[in-house]
């Protein structure tokens, strides 16, 4: 083992600092620790650096099963067992999948952290020990079932696939959704699975969180008791690709089991953390955030034409994206929408947002961002999350600095250059049977 870096345990006076203590075992694993000895509770995450971004077409879909399987057992947890003994320390274990990686958190009573680190050093060694060929069919099938529940059978549930698909090209790793397509999860062999884990569910490939009611120097010997033996693997070459850029506006529709129209706008924006990010994402907040936001106000309560509306910044590894969408109240068009949303875009482009407009929108994510870390288990996943995207797990001030410092004209300078009106997809998608109620020059298409 060799210790990477230590926080200072003293916060600099009126800085956020979150104390930590970070090292690597010789097998690659990066572990950070976290002390908070206020409750008696530990939170846990795990992030495998392998997400749908990782995967390549025709062979989609395998990290977000792989967030199911990783709940089956392993060599020395029999099935159905994570559930039970987690709960039994206090624990309910649960995972995510993005583009770019899965995670596996859980918070539970410090006196069930030997168990923890078992379980979790026992799936990441000898989870395919347990797998079978029906083991992983099973789960497949139960994968098919949500996405025909999230996707194929929910009213506008094919919106963001269809987005990702038209914004990205083929090839790019964004393009197909993380869930993946029923088609490559029905075309996908038990070695092509078990050659999926074996490359990217390697400690050298994961960063372990622990916060909490933790000793560090405990902490740090339970942690080489549970992950030291286990085998480095190959090494996972950071993905390196250009973020595309759209040259015009497409203009798509499609028919939907829906009551209602609805139209999306979409545009490529900076990658999470970097420069741009946190404007765009307080462009969203002054456009759809609360009653007296500006879409809200004209499209919902000024004009009464929209049922709802948003507007977010999704950000991601490889580069994010914009999306405003807005459901058509009953007899109305989406071009009506789209003509009243694109005025306020051109709005704010030109005229600076005022100083305490600005400073409402900061202070309201300032609030939702200490409200996130409260817990140990909310901020061994952000420590996780910035030691991913920054290489600084305590990126805390540097973050909330990022918003503070910003200002009505960079929030105008953000939306020129990165919501131009000629350059967006725009997604309409209508009743079946009213075509007419699409955006104006929309080629209709069959989703996938």
């Amino acid at each position: 083992m060799t210790l990477v870096l230590t926080a200072p345990a003293l916060a600099q006076e009126n800085r956020l600092s979150v104390p930590y203590q970070q090292f690597q075992l010789e097998n690659g694993l990066t572990v950070i620790l976290h002390q908070d000895s206020s409750t008696p509770v530990v939170g846990s995450s795990i992030w495998y650096h392998v997400g749908s971004a990782n995967e390549r077409p025709g062979r989609t879909g395998f990290a977000h099963l792989f967030e199911h399987l990783m709940f089956e057992g392993s060599r020395n947890v029999p099935e159905g067992k994570i559930d039970e003994w987690f709960e039994e320390i206090g624990g309910s274990p649960n995972g995510s999948t993005t583009t770019d990686r899965t995670n596996y958190l859980q918070q539970f009573s410090s006196s069930g952290l030997d168990l923890a680190l078992f379980i979790e050093s026992d799936r990441m060694a000898y989870l395919m020990d347990a797998m079978s060929p029906e083991t992983v069919d099973g789960q497949r099938d139960v994968v098919k079932n949500e996405r025909r529940q999230s996707y194929e059978n929910r009213p506008y549930g094919l919106a963001w696939q269809t987005i990702g698909e038209n914004l990205y090209p083929e090839d790019f790793p964004y393009h197909w959704p993380v869930i993946g397509y029923m088609d490559d999860l029905a075309a996908a062999t038990y070695d092509d699975v078990a050659d999926f884990f074996h490359r990217f569910y390697a400690p050298n490939n994961a960063v372990l969180v622990l916060a909490g009611d933790l000793d560090y120097d405990e902490t740090r010997s339970l942690v080489e008791k549970w992950f030291s033996e286990i085998p480095r693997g190959e090494d996972v070459p950071r993905l390196d690709v250009s973020a595309p850029a759209l040259k015009g506006e497409r203009r798509i529709a499609f028919e939907d089991r829906v009551q209602l129209p609805r139209i999306y706008m979409a545009w490529h924006t900076p990658a999470a953390y970097e420069p741009g990010d946190a404007e765009m994402t307080l462009v969203g907040e002054l456009l759809t955030s609360g009653r007296s936001s500006r879409l809200y106000q004209r499209l919902v309560y000024d004009l009464q034409i929209a049922d709802d509306v948003s507007a977010f910044q999704s950000s991601a590894r490889l580069g994010s994206r914009f999306v405003i969408s807005a459901t058509a109240r009953s007899g109305y068009t989406l071009d009506e929408l789209q003509h009243t949303i694109d005025e306020e875009l051109e709005r704010l482009k030109h005229e600076e947002p005022a100083e305490r407009e600005v400073q409402r929108l900061v202070n309201g994510y300032e609030t939702r961002f200490y409200e996130g870390i409260e817990s140990v288990l909310s901020r061994a996943d952000q420590l996780a999350a910035y030691h991913f995207h920054t290489g600084n797990p305590d990126y805390f001030e540097e973050d909330l600095s990022r918003f503070g410092a910003l200002s009505g004209n960079d929030l105008s300078a953000a939306a020129r250059r990165y919501l131009p009106l000629d350059r967006r997809i725009v997604l309409s998608i209508v009743p079946q049977g009213a075509a007419d109620l699409a955006a104006s020059g929309s080629e209709f298409i069959s989703p996938n």
